[in-house]
């Protein structure tokens, strides 16, 4: 059976650098932090006080008041970037049931979750809003987004921490490859900067707790890293098959050239040791999308800005892709706008799509001091003009969970 050609014709964007597409490209070809003190609750009493807030959302400009109300954060920049995609897509007139939704969240409704759990040790069980469980369940963002289009073909969630985003997108491939679906909305949202979240990660020693300098906390590949920036925002992305938006005279942004998805089978949150989770997918990726390592002209990494997972994911691109490495052009946009766990796969895709349309490869910033262990161009401090042809965008998350997104420029 062959496979119809899936392309990107929307990309929505809400990030901690910028409310929309554009204003997020812009600063990160400025190098432009997002990463300040904690403002939507008092953190002094945390390690960590530092994180990559979205500030000045408004989900009334995209939702009606009775709407917000009954949306968790998370959904609602899910809704906002959608809408911003469908925008730009503008599918017109499709088959609803030839048209679906999946949007990933690693966590889900978390606000939800601890403004409701606050309540019932105060107020007792009887003060519960019965609204508690369709706010804070992970697949409600995709649901609402559904609902808001009426598309009823394919429909669901993917949840695998920092890699849910990247799943979403290629099991949204996956329906468009196998005519399933013509038209898919594809992409993750995540709102965890909360109390509980906030220990969580800070107990596991996981998040930077350079709470003097956060502009420079997170610092993916430097010897001085010390952790994520917890982060939030969403993605998404408009996919449909390549006759598809043809026939429409669509204009086509990327392509979904092909993907790989490889377990770590090792560790509840540390990466494999030798990368070889990390370098399958990256392998499998290239192998479905026909291409050899030398094909490749840029990476962006999953770059965390964590001991571990920095250099284990170096070694996987060197081993992979052995002298050619050195040619590679690598960067993390992790290091302006931090870790937006389930969202992070589908934000990074849209980026990289933007780089390889507009020639501009995105820097990773706060690089002053290289890791000797991390030993490649990592477009350190300033953007580079490079005419790329084809990228990997990398998302690995906690459980072992590594997926590598081949895209192509169109």
């Amino acid at each position: 059976m062959s496979r119809r050609k899936v392309v990107v014709t929307g990309l929505g964007l809400i990030t901690p650098i910028g409310l929309d597409r554009e204003s997020t490209w812009r600063s990160l070809l400025e190098g432009r932090s997002g990463v300040a003190r904690i403002q939507a609750f008092d953190p002094r009493e945390f390690r960590t006080q530092i994180a990559a807030e979205v500030r000045d959302f408004d989900p009334g400009s995209v939702m009606d008041p009775k709407e917000v109300r009954k949306a968790d954060r998370f959904a609602q920049m899910a809704i906002g970037a959608a809408a911003q995609a469908m925008a730009q897509a503008a599918p017109g007139e499709v088959d609803p049931y030839r048209a679906g939704v999946i949007i990933a969240s690693g966590i889900g409704g978390m606000w939800t979750f601890e403004e409701q759990h606050r309540r019932l040790l105060e107020r007792g069980p009887s003060r519960i809003s019965p609204l508690f469980i369709p706010m804070m369940i992970a697949d409600m963002a995709a649901g609402l987004v559904s609902i808001r289009y009426g598309y009823r073909g394919p429909n669901f969630a993917t949840v695998s921490a920092c890699a849910s985003g990247a799943h979403a997108l290629t099991a949204a491939s996956d329906q468009i490859q196998f005519g399933h679906a013509d038209v898919m909305i594809a992409g993750g949202a995540e709102a965890s900067i909360c109390p509980m979240a906030l220990a969580g990660f800070g107990a596991m020693k996981a998040i930077s707790t350079r709470n003097d300098d956060p502009q420079h906390a997170s610092r993916p590949f430097d010897a001085e890293r010390d952790g994520f920036v917890l982060g939030e925002g969403a993605g998404v992305l408009i996919l449909e098959a390549e006759e598809h938006a043809q026939a429409r005279g669509a204009e086509i942004l990327g392509e979904i050239a092909g993907y790989g998805l490889t377990a770590d089978a090792y560790h509840m949150t540390q990466p494999d040791n030798d990368g070889a989770g990390a370098r399958a997918a990256m392998a499998a990726a290239l192998k479905s999308a026909e291409l050899s390592p030398a094909d490749v002209g840029y990476i962006n990494a999953h770059g965390t800005s964590t001991y571990y997972n920095d250099k284990i994911e170096t070694k996987a691109i060197k081993d992979l892709f052995g002298a050619h490495a050195r040619d590679l052009k690598v960067s993390s946009t992790k290091s302006m706008i931090g870790h937006l766990l389930g969202a992070a796969g589908a934000v990074e895709c849209a980026v990289t799509i933007l780089s390889l349309r507009r020639g501009i490869l995105t820097p990773t910033t706060n690089l002053e001091k290289p890791d000797p262990d991390c030993d490649l161009d990592y477009c350190p401090q300033r953007p580079v003009e490079c005419k790329v042809e084809h990228a990997l965008s990398n998302s690995f998350g906690f459980g072992g969970h590594n997926v590598s997104i081949c895209l192509r420029a169109r």
